[in-house]
């Protein structure tokens, strides 16, 4: 037989034992890995968070930031006149842009439809102008609660309204937001602010610097020993008008505060130039401080002058009134700072955290859902009775014990 039959005649034979042709496995590796990274990793860029409406718009904007979860608004004002984005939140996610990289924003025509896809938290120096409808502690709030984590220090200068009705005034910020960043940095001085300039509504002017240095470490919050009050001090500015206001809400205030403690110590700013911004106005912020170091805060202000006009006595009655409220209402947190103490808690390491706050607000309550839905954690809340001390148990009774488990949070950078 010739060599070619022969050769022929055994491949046809052998071609028979052939039976899982093309199913040679690629890897020699065992199957159940497939993925590069872990389960909980992949799920954690995959996962979207859907909502509707503009409701806790920064809110969700800012933990999407934290936690690397892209997250689609729906409904943004559809039913209303101006549908769509406001000027204040189109401004607010420009500085967004600034503060990370890589961060993506798909919005449709109409703007009542947004996909945000967070980047990296970068930090670094920046200038921003804050849109005017809004105060800067409406921007500020963004920056306290990402300083911590971002790559690089932040150091902002924002610029516009300082003080107005509807945000948090610079002053409670840098007295009581800017106390509980440092509660959790290993120096105080890693985290500085300071009012350069002043302005009220419509036209602000103000201006405010910002610094903040990223942290390595967390301690655990335990706040549950509120303390006395053992002094109140305040500052009262007139902006454009008569500086006979700030004297005249001085002695107003006074009237009212020493009827319950006897160190009471008020200041009058006048700034005069550049530095008072360039709509007249006038306010008042009044800061209490206790026995063990906690801050409370109250501000107000007059309305624009384009409308009705506030006299300088309704002033200071409604922030004498506002920080007896907030005396009464109690907790180791300032009632208008209770989410960014909770955000620290559920940020930090692996660790208990007790935290005593008082009545919580509509904000706060709002914001712990939506801490669940972007990080799945959840804080156990049960009512505080402070049985040891009669007097210190005085004011509300519905205060609330906040304990809670850190997540071990790391920088995505």
């Amino acid at each position: 037989m010739a060599p070619k039959q022969r050769m022929r005649i055994a491949n046809e034979k052998a071609s028979k034992n052939i039976t899982q042709r093309g199913n040679v496995p690629k890897s020699t590796k065992s199957e159940k890995n497939k993925t590069p990274v872990s389960p909980w990793l992949l799920a954690l860029f995959l996962f979207v968070v859907c909502g509707s409406g503009c409701s806790n718009f920064r809110t969700r904007i800012i933990l999407s930031l934290l936690s690397g979860k892209p997250v689609k608004i729906r409904n943004i004002r559809s039913q209303e006149n101006e549908p769509g984005l406001k000027e204040f939140e189109v401004n607010f996610l420009r500085l967004v842009d600034k503060l990370t990289n890589g961060t993506n924003l798909d919005v449709n025509e109409t703007g009542t439809d947004l996909y945000f896809q967070p980047g990296l938290l970068i930090g670094g120096a920046i200038d921003h102008e804050c849109c005017k409808l809004r105060g800067i502690g409406y921007y500020l709030e963004l920056i306290i609660m990402i300083a911590p984590y971002c790559k690089k220090g932040i150091q902002a200068t924002l610029k516009g309204v300082t003080n107005n009705q509807k945000d948090p005034s610079v002053d409670a910020f840098k007295a009581g937001a800017l106390t509980i960043l440092q509660r959790i940095l290993l120096l105080a001085t890693d985290a500085t602010m300071e009012i350069k300039k002043r302005g009220m509504e419509p036209d602000g002017g103000g201006e405010v610097y910002f610094s903040c240095e990223p942290v390595k470490y967390t301690k655990a919050l335990q706040l549950t020993d509120f303390g006395k009050i053992k002094k109140i001090r305040g500052t009262f500015f007139s902006l454009r008008v008569s500086p006979s206001i700030s004297n005249r809400m001085v002695e107003k205030a006074k009237s009212v505060m020493l009827k319950f403690i006897p160190d009471v110590y008020f200041t009058v700013d006048h700034p005069k130039g550049k530095l008072c911004g360039k709509s007249p106005g006038f306010g008042a912020n009044i800061v209490a401080s206790t026995t063990n170091g906690i801050i409370l805060t109250a501000d107000s202000v007059s309305l624009p002058f384009t409308g009705q006009r506030t006299t300088a006595e309704e002033v200071a009655e409604n922030v004498a009134s506002a920080m007896l409220e907030e005396i009464w209402r109690g907790g180791c947190i300032d009632s208008s700072f209770q989410s960014i103490v909770l955000l620290y808690m559920a940020l930090r390491q692996k660790d208990v955290s007790h935290v005593v706050l008082g009545p919580l607000s509509p904000y706060t309550i709002q914001f712990l859902r939506h801490l669940k839905e972007f990080f799945g954690i959840s804080f156990k809340l049960e009512p505080y009775i402070n049985s040891q001390n009669e007097d210190l148990s005085q004011g509300c009774d519905s205060k609330i014990l906040v304990t809670g488990v850190g997540i071990g949070y790391n920088k995505l950078v």
